[in-house]
């Protein structure tokens, strides 16, 4: 779950089943009660035909974790994505030793934290564009490169085009659920 409609979804499915919520947050959800298995199954089946999966396993739930910590970092916070140190941040926000969220990540994604990390701040340099109200030099700073010029070389690595081009072309994002 990365934004509010989602959440809004989630709980929806949930209450329809007559599951009690004790709070939905960005890729987790915590219940009053264990489900029984029937009701786990039918939220299993409405949550899929949403577009969601419900995660249930360990890993997965900590795959699950990693990216909603950093989806929330990168796009609902006011802290600048790339000014904090990301393992730390990692490590505080689900409580366990960065070296092994990164080697679960790299195992089960096929890529490193840190590559996921950059593609979420490049999807909200794309947001940024977007809406037209700042400057490339303001968009830099506010998603954490240290310049214009970094910038621009990593959204053209990534994308294949500048931040301009991309900005002229009036391209989409990628959905946040997408990346990666």
């Amino acid at each position: 779950m990365v934004c509010d409609r989602c959440r809004a979804v989630v709980r929806r499915v949930l209450d329809a089943q007559g599951i009690a919520v004790k709070h939905v947050d960005l890729g987790e959800v915590e219940l009053e009660r264990e489900p029984d298995p029937e009701q786990l199954e039918a939220v299993r089946a409405s949550l899929e035909a949403e577009g969601f999966e419900l995660v249930d396993s360990r890993e997965a739930a900590t795959i699950a974790r990693i990216k909603a910590a950093i989806v929330k970092l990168v796009h609902h916070s006011e802290e600048s994505g790339g000014r904090v140190k990301l393992g730390a941040h990692l490590s505080d926000a689900l409580n366990k030793e960065y070296s092994g969220l990164s080697a679960l990540f790299s195992q089960v994604e096929g890529i490193t934290i840190e590559q996921y990390f950059l593609l979420q701040r490049l999807e909200r340099v794309k947001e940024l564009i977007k809406y037209g109200e700042l400057t490339m030099s303001e968009i830099a700073d506010r998603t954490g490169f240290s310049s214009v010029a970094h910038l621009s070389t990593q959204f053209k690595k990534l994308t294949g085009m500048t931040p301009s081009a991309f900005k002229a072309m009036g391209l989409g994002r990628t959905p946040l659920d997408k990346v990666g």
